[in-house]
């Protein structure tokens, strides 16, 4: 059942106390599904959730991908950003936007030391960001902050422990975790712009998922 799309789903959330999804729930238990591992440990699971990838290849990878971001946005014909998604109280645009917010939250902590935020991470556009132009704009300078970042970060530890509004995590988690959430989004541009009848401009490749703890859906199932 996806939750946001459906009443008694968001009222059983309430009731659980959870204020964001995705969340795992068994009776009246429930774990945030954001890290792997977690939800792993919750359902008593004997699989190896540490990240298949370095954190070199994670942000060498991510670059590949931002920029195919960035690509795909730029395509995105204007009259359809209001749009709304198959399946999720949200639109085009809002999704579009959502993918370089992803990166930016983590930057945030990053450069900060600051926990990790919910209300960053969903953060809307601004008013002022009405294009799909506007949106791709903001992809180029998420992009370029995120090579910045990596410049002085690589070789660092990441093993670390990192604050987030789900837990902790290790530094190399959430990395891993930023990539694959905007990996997944960007699938879905390219299924937008085959909707909108526009052809995806080289889109994310089996190479680009290979190593990333996502399945073969595109959508959220109803």
């Amino acid at each position: 059942m996806n939750v946001l799309a459906d009443k008694s789903g968001m009222e059983e959330l309430r009731r659980l106390g959870a204020r964001s999804v995705p969340v795992v729930s068994r009776g009246d238990q429930f774990v945030f599904a954001q890290v792997i591992k977690d939800v792993v440990d919750f359902l008593d699971l004997d699989d190896d959730t540490r990240p298949q990838l370095t954190p070199t290849e994670l942000a060498t990878r991510y670059g590949e991908i931002l920029d195919t971001a960035i690509r795909l946005t730029r395509q995105m014909p204007d009259g359809r950003l209001d749009d709304e998604l198959p399946n999720r109280p949200r639109s085009w645009r809002v999704l579009m936007h959502h993918v370089f917010q992803i990166p930016t939250s983590f930057l945030d902590m990053e450069e900060t030391g600051q926990a990790l935020t919910y209300e960053n991470m969903v953060a809307p556009p601004p008013q002022d960001m009405r294009t799909s132009d506007d949106i791709a704009t903001f992809g180029e300078q998420v992009r370029a902050r995120f090579a910045r970042w990596w410049a002085d970060a690589e070789g660092e530890d990441f093993e670390g422990q990192v604050p987030t509004y789900f837990g902790g995590t290790t530094r190399h988690e959430m990395l891993e975790r930023t990539v694959w959430h905007s990996t997944q989004h960007v699938r879905q541009l390219a299924s937008l712009l085959e909707t909108a009848g526009v052809r995806p401009d080289r889109p994310l490749t089996a190479d680009h998922i290979r190593g990333l703890p996502l399945t073969e859906k595109v959508w959220d199932e109803t």
